[in-house]
């Protein structure tokens, strides 16, 4: 059964936080506990990359809207599951798989490599941004327009591969421009759960986000501490402007692992700051818990208040 907690949000005194829970899960957790705890479902391995810029107003990340309940969240940043023919990307610079495997904190070196691919795969996919190059000094440019869209829709209708675009173009994954941020699997009651390691990347100099056009809804730069100034409220939701978005808080639209990243984003100096921050390889997993008013929470073990203290500000 789900623990109780007479402290309904923010910091718990055993280190621990509370999120909400969005309308999917909510309905999970009470067939959860209605028909018993049961074996939890098998979750599948997923990436998603937070895609970063400086700007004056501090550091932003773009963030999209994702329909149908996704594991990753309502508003996510870029991101997806891994698929089989991720196995058949084979151009690749910067740290190989065996270093990957050893930076996620996995033996499975396989494993990793994967995660790598579909992390640039997805956000190639929903953004447009393309994390390759010819070679390891230099990066493809002029990705935009109707043949490279026509790329995208056909790799993610699954009607030709990622690894055939990079052969036939001539380029080599750029898998030292991905930093490794945390790792998450989701809660033992959701009906639909991912294994997802998350990724930070900056954008190159000579790429611009677009939206996918059969699939993108909304999706912008958002600054990290103005998003986060305005968590207790719907303007997010009201802005995306759907029924399942309308009046729905930050935390109601994303998922634990979205807030906390963003926390750690509005405390960073910059984009190199964030991304050089050496982060140790934890894997975060949410439990459910009842709260003294009957609702639902997340409970969640958040990390020492040391870590990200070298990209805090002043």
């Amino acid at each position: 059964m789900p623990n109780s907690s007479n402290n309904p949000a923010g910091l718990r005194p055993a280190g621990k936080r509370i999120f909400p829970l969005n309308a999917d899960q909510r309905v999970a957790a009470q067939a959860w506990l209605d028909f018993g705890e049961r074996a939890p479902s098998k979750p599948r391995f997923a990436s998603s990359v937070v895609l970063l810029k400086d700007s004056p107003t501090g550091l932003q990340a773009f963030m999209t809207y994702r329909p149908g309940g996704s594991p990753l969240g309502t508003v996510a940043f870029p991101g997806g599951t891994v698929e089989p023919a991720d196995d058949d990307v084979t151009d690749w610079v910067g740290p190989s798989p065996a270093q990957w495997a050893k930076s996620l904190g996995t033996t499975n070196v396989d494993l990793a490599k994967r995660h790598v691919v579909a992390a640039i795969r997805e956000t190639f996919e929903e953004t447009g941004i393309l994390l390759a190059g010819p070679d390891a000094a230099s990066m493809v440019e002029g990705v935009s327009g109707p043949e490279w869209m026509k790329a995208r829709e056909d790799i993610a209708s699954q009607d030709a591969t990622f690894a055939k675009l990079l052969e036939r173009r001539g380029l080599a994954l750029r898998t030292d421009l991905l930093k490794p941020l945390s790792h998450w699997v989701g809660p033992d009651f959701a009906h639909r759960r991912f294994d997802t390691r998350y990724f930070a990347a900056a954008l190159p100099v000579s790429q611009q986000p677009e939206l996918l056009a059969s699939k993108g809804v909304w999706g912008r730069w958002v600054c990290a501490s103005d998003i986060l100034a305005a968590r207790a409220t719907s303007m997010l939701g009201d802005e995306i402007g759907l029924p399942g978005t309308v009046g729905l808080t930050l935390g109601e639209l994303s998922v634990p692992a979205v807030e906390i990243s963003l926390e750690k984003m509005a405390a960073a100096r910059g984009c190199i700051a964030y991304l050089n921050h050496k982060r140790p390889s934890r894997e975060y997993k949410p439990d459910l818990v009842t709260l003294s008013d009957g609702s639902f929470g997340l409970e969640v073990s958040v990390a020492p208040a040391s870590e990200g203290a070298a990209c805090r500000e002043r």
